[in-house]
C-alpha cells in the first residue's frame, strides 16, 4: 500500500483550499499526496475545518478568489502555478497575512528553449514550409529563403530570469544581443533604455518582461514601425504587453516581417484576425510544456504546501 493510500485511510493528507484554476495534470498528481478543497466544497467543511486550512493553491494565470478568503481565516501561504505575479493584489494579501508563492524557477529553461524555438521557426521558415510541401507548391519551385540566425541582432525586453537565459542561448549561437527594462542589469550585453529605439536597432524583438500595468501596451504602433518590415516579435511573456489591435495592422500591411506568439490578450480565444494572418506563427500558451516541467513543478508546489 503506498504511503498516500495510507494517508487516505487514516486521514492525514493536508487539506489544500483550490483559490483559483490549476492545470488538470497538475492537479491529479497532487491530489495523490493532498486533499485539493474545491472552491463549491468549502463552504460546506465544518467551520473548525476551515479554520484549519492554512495553505492554499492557484496559478498565475487562475489568480485569487478573494471571497474565499472570508472563509479561510487561518490561510497564511498561497503556492501558484507559474512565474506571473500580475493577478495577485499583493498589498491586500500581505494585509491579512498571506504570502503568495509562485515557481518561477522550474518555468525558466522550458520558456527560454520555447523562445529560441520561436526565433527559428520564424526565420527559418519551419512553419510555413511544413505548409508549402503539404499543398505541393514544392514541385513548382523552391521554398522562400530565410535568415540565419548566427549575426542577427536581438532585442530582449525584459532581463529578468528568463531573459537572461534567452540571452545566453541566443548569444551562444552567434547572436548579438541588447536589452530593455526599467535598469541596466549585470552581465555582457548592451542596455537600451528606450524601447522604441532598441526597436529601431534590432532584427528581432524577444518579450520575456512581466505582465501588468507597468508594462501594458508597451509593444504599440510605434515600437511595431521601429522594428520595420524586415523585423520580427516574439513573444513568451503576458498578452498584455502588446497592443494586439496595432500588431495585427502591422502584419496585415507589411509594417513588420512577422511574428510568433505563445501568448494573447484573451485565452484561449484569441482575436480571430490572428488567425488569418500566415506571417504569424501561433502558440497555446505552451512554453513550459514539457515532461521535465511538469515534474518539476510538482514536486516545487508541493515542497512549498508542505511548508
Amino acid at each position: 500500500m503506498t504511503t498516500s493510500e495510507q494517508g487516505d485511510i487514516v486521514g492525514t493528507r493536508p487539506r489544500i483550499a483550490l483559490l483559483g484554476s490549476i492545470p488538470a495534470d497538475i492537479s491529479t498528481t497532487l491530489r495523490q499526496v493532498f486533499e485539493l478543497i474545491d472552491q463549491d466544497t468549502l463552504p460546506a467543511l465544518p467551520e473548525s475545518q476551515r479554520k484549519a486550512i492554512t495553505h492554499g493553491l492557484t496559478s498565475a494565470m487562475g489568480g485569487v478568489n478573494h471571497a474565499m478568503l472570508e472563509d479561510l481565516p487561518s490561510l497564511n501561504a498561497i503556492a501558484s502555478v507559474g512565474a506571473g505575479m500580475d493577478r495577485f493584489d499583493l498589498p491586500w494579501l500581505s494585509a491579512r497575512g498571506i504570502a503568495v508563492h509562485p515557481t518561477p524557477d522550474v518555468m525558466t529553461e522550458d520558456t527560454a528553449e520555447f523562445a529560441v524555438g520561436l526565433l527559428f521557426a520564424l526565420l527559418r521558415n519551419i512553419v510555413s514550409n511544413d505548409g508549402f510541401v503539404r499543398r505541393g507548391a514544392w514541385s513548382a519551385g523552391r521554398a522562400p529563403l530565410g535568415y540565419r540566425i548566427s549575426g542577427r541582432k536581438i532585442g530582449i525586453v525584459g532581463l529578468g530570469r528568463i531573459g537572461s537565459r534567452i540571452a545566453g542561448k541566443l548569444a551562444a549561437l552567434g547572436c548579438e544581443i541588447a536589452y530593455s527594462g526599467p535598469s541596466r542589469k549585470d552581465g555582457p550585453w548592451r542596455f537600451e533604455p528606450d524601447l522604441a529605439e532598441l526597436a529601431r536597432q534590432v532584427d528581432v524583438l524577444v518579450l520575456s518582461c512581466a505582465g501588468g500595468e507597468a508594462t501594458r501596451g508597451i509593444i504599440n504602433a510605434e515600437v511595431l514601425d521601429r522594428l520595420g518590415p524586415q523585423g520580427y516579435l516574439v513573444n513568451v511573456s503576458r498578452g498584455s504587453v502588446v497592443d494586439e489591435a496595432a500588431l495585427i495592422e502591422a502584419l496585415e500591411r507589411g509594417a513588420i516581417a512577422g511574428a510568433a506568439l505563445d501568448v494573447f490578450e484573451n485565452e484561449p480565444l484569441p482575436n480571430p484576425l490572428f488567425l488569418t494572418l500566415p506571417n504569424c506563427i501561433l502558440q497555446p500558451h505552451a512554453s513550459v510544456f514539457t515532461r521535465e516541467n511538469r515534474r518539476d513543478l510538482a514536486a516545487a508546489l508541493e515542497r512549498i504546501l508542505r511548508s
